[in-house]
């Protein structure tokens, strides 16, 4: 049977429908905004993989071409691998929805939204994920509360809710929030600078509209919804739970309590699960990972009462303390610019390079075709903590940790027309405990200074924590990966000292409330501030000029009739061009050009050929030619690039040229005067007038007979 059911969403209307397709998944809603129109289907597995003990959830969102009428390009012709946005959008589709399955269930959930027609103007991500949450809701999987998402932004003091991408352009912000009837889930988003009560006053404004689409995915659900699974009850292992507590609990207790470094936590830690494996295998056989269970969920109690009741870290810190922060600049010779920066046992080496338009990256999806001329690229080897792995390469998590870098950055880089450098900057994860994505911000900025970048401002960022136990809650700043681990929160804050200029909030528990959030946000500032004030101190402003290493930028105009000369056929003139002065070359629609080259004489060869080809003759103006020819009645010489003029015999000198060959040889440079031009065109040169007359010599009296 199909349902269908609409609600009006800032000035659109949305559609949720079920009924008519897929109609074999555990659950399928098509979800509609205007002319975006997404297929979300759910499906679980019927069984549990045998010794399973997580909760494999799969989530894809991909754009058809089709959708806004395009033909994939390549050579294939159809859809490849997920690009950055896909994964994105997938990424903001998986966060919030994750917490809200219930504990114990196993089963393997796949998600999978496509865009089917998209108008452009609207990102259809947000409504994936509403379709996502609706799907999962109408299901028999066991997903009970809704979660919906809207994007906010600010416009001349209004605020709009699912703006456009133009909207976007022109806001002060770009938020995303997730969350259900009575609290936030996630945060995603980017701003200009926008101080911690008005991010709070756009959540709040997000989180009207999430309500009214959580109670419409109910009202859907009471209609189209399917009678959910139940979940067996999981086994009674209290028995198990309590032999292993007489082996560990104490160790573990003191393990907590002791402050340690990393891989000495992990040795001790490994030493407590050899003695109880040890000490309970033969009572228990195969069941080593129930037993591992079981000393992690202590070690997540230990470690939860101790910052709770004692307000104590496993590094000995306070619930505010920053760790101790090192940066450096310049440290390696050959980049355009670099820095290292170091908390804890956190580490980024950071590297920026800078390069011409032709390096912008070339953006193609559901909008238009467009380019990219500042790129974040952060890379995480396994090495990083201290284990092996697979072979390097960008999983979701690293695309999504420098696409938080790249927004907090972006919005402080100098206009395009005042540094029209493409910029690349590549973060590698040196070592990892705690948030590297924040210390790629740090580094970030450091470097970019480093290159002659001229920030706005310095910009930093830190990760905050959260321990929740009913009514006790602790604030953390600047998380360990433990801390993470075993915590409710992952909230990421960046931004200058004046205000945010990215944020990232994910949770692990059924949402948190806007009182706590204003704590983290505060507290935030504050760690934000002294990890500043620290990074100032290795460089607080870019320097004054770029390496010597990266190419300089010189650029001048051409009228827009002569593009066409300067590229000449097929693109033959500037390959020339480009070939003798070893410069590179970029003409934009308007006539302006830009040359790049590293040594300032490749650009002044190019700067010259250039400007010999765009020149116009000017009558009476001097120049240096090229004899071209050379016929009885004079000589043609080429005074600009492709133009050439008529030497008469008789311009050639003050005295009488019997033959043009006794004086000028073909391929000869001389100076000419550039006499006129007549009605056709034809320049009229002369030589004799740049020459000295000789003296005529005094005429002798005549005798007379």
């Amino acid at each position: 049977m199909l349902y269908s059911k609409s609600i009006e969403l800032g000035g659109k209307t949305l559609t949720l429908e079920t009924g008519r397709l897929a109609k074999q998944a555990n659950g399928a809603v098509m979800v509609s905004l205007n002319e975006n129109y997404v297929l979300c289907a759910v499906t679980a597995s019927d069984d549990v993989k045998p010794g399973q003990d997580f909760f494999p959830l799969t989530v894809d969102y991909r754009e058809k071409t089709a959708s806004v009428g395009k033909i994939p390009g390549g050579f294939f012709k159809r859809e490849g691998r997920p690009t950055e946005k896909e994964i994105l959008s997938s990424r903001l589709i998986d966060r919030p929805i994750r917490p809200l399955f219930p504990e114990g269930y196993f089963n393997e959930v796949q998600v999978i939204c496509s865009v089917y027609s998209s108008d452009g103007e609207n990102d259809a991500d947000i409504i994936g994920q509403i379709g996502a949450s609706a799907a999962l809701l109408i299901s028999d999987i066991p997903f009970t509360d809704p979660v919906s998402e809207v994007r906010v932004t600010r416009i001349n003091g209004e605020m709009i809710v699912n703006p456009t991408h133009a909207q976007l352009e022109e806001g002060d912000f770009d938020i995303s929030v997730a969350g259900t009837l009575d609290s936030i889930m996630m945060v995603e988003g980017e701003a200009k600078e926008i101080s911690e009560a008005e991010f709070l006053e756009a959540i709040k404004f997000a989180h009207k509209h999430i309500i009214d689409l959580c109670n419409f995915q109910i009202e859907f659900a009471r209609e189209a919804g399917k009678k959910k699974n139940e979940i067996p009850p999981a086994a009674d292992n209290s028995e198990m739970s309590s032999d292993v507590r007489k082996i560990c609990e104490t160790d573990i207790k003191n393990s907590t309590s002791t402050v340690m470094t990393k891989e000495e936590r992990k040795m001790k830690n490994r030493e407590i699960h050899d003695n109880v494996i040890n000490a309970l295998i033969e009572k228990y056989p195969e069941k080593e990972k129930e037993l591992e269970n079981i000393i992690h969920d202590i070690q997540y109690e230990v470690m939860r009462e101790m910052i709770l009741s004692q307000h104590k870290r496993l590094d000995g810190r306070g619930l505010t303390d920053i760790r101790e922060i090192n940066g450096e600049i310049g440290v390696l010779p050959r980049t355009h610019g670099s820095s290292l920066f170091t908390r804890g046992q956190t580490q980024s080496l950071t590297t920026v390079t800078l390069g011409t338009k032709r390096d912008e990256q070339l953006i193609e999806g559901l909008k238009e075709i467009s380019t990219k001329r500042f790129i974040l690229h952060y890379n995480f080897p396994s090495f990083s903590t201290g284990e092996v792995g697979g072979r390097p390469g960008p999983g979701r998590r690293e695309i999504g940790h420098g696409n938080l870098a790249e927004r907090a950055l972006k919005n402080l880089l100098p206009a395009e027309e005042d540094f029209p450098y493409t910029i690349r900057v590549v973060s590698d994860i040196l070592e990892s405990n705690g948030s590297s994505s924040m210390a790629t911000v740090c580094a970030g900025s450091m470097a970019l200074m480093d290159a002659g970048v001229k920030l706005k401002k310095p910009i930093a960022g830190i990760a905050m924590g959260l321990i929740k136990e009913g009514d006790k809650i602790a604030v953390l700043s600047d998380i360990l990966g433990d801390e993470d681990h075993f915590g409710d929160m992952d909230f990421k804050v960046a931004g200058t000292a004046e205000g945010i200029t990215a944020i990232q909030m994910d949770i692990k528990i059924r949402g948190i409330s806007f009182e706590i959030m204003e704590k983290a946000l505060q507290q935030a500032k504050e760690g934000r501030l002294h990890i500043l004030g620290i990074m100032n101190k290795s460089i607080s402003s870019a320097r004054e000029s770029i390496s010597k290493y990266a190419p300089h930028l010189y650029s001048m105009m051409i009228p827009k009739d002569m593009i066409g000369a300067v590229i000449g056929p097929g693109g033959k003139t500037i390959r020339n061009i480009i070939a003798e002065s070893g410069a590179e070359i970029d003409i934009d629609d308007e006539g302006k050009v830009t040359i790049a080259a590293v040594d300032k004489t490749q650009a002044e060869i190019a700067r010259k050929m250039i400007a010999g080809l765009t020149a116009v003759p000017e009558v009476g103006k001097i120049y240096d030619g090229v004899v071209k020819g050379i016929k009885d009645f004079g000589a043609f010489v080429e005074i600009l690039p492709g133009k050439e003029g008529l030497l008469h015999i008789s311009e050639i000198d003050h005295k009488r040229t019997v033959k043009v060959e006794d004086v000028l040889k073909v391929g000869q440079e001389i100076q000419v005067k550039l006499m006129g031009i007549d009605d056709s065109g034809k320049l009229k040169l002369s030589r004799k007038v740049l020459l000295a007359k000789e003296p005529s010599k005094p005429r002798e009296p005549q005798k007379h007979k």
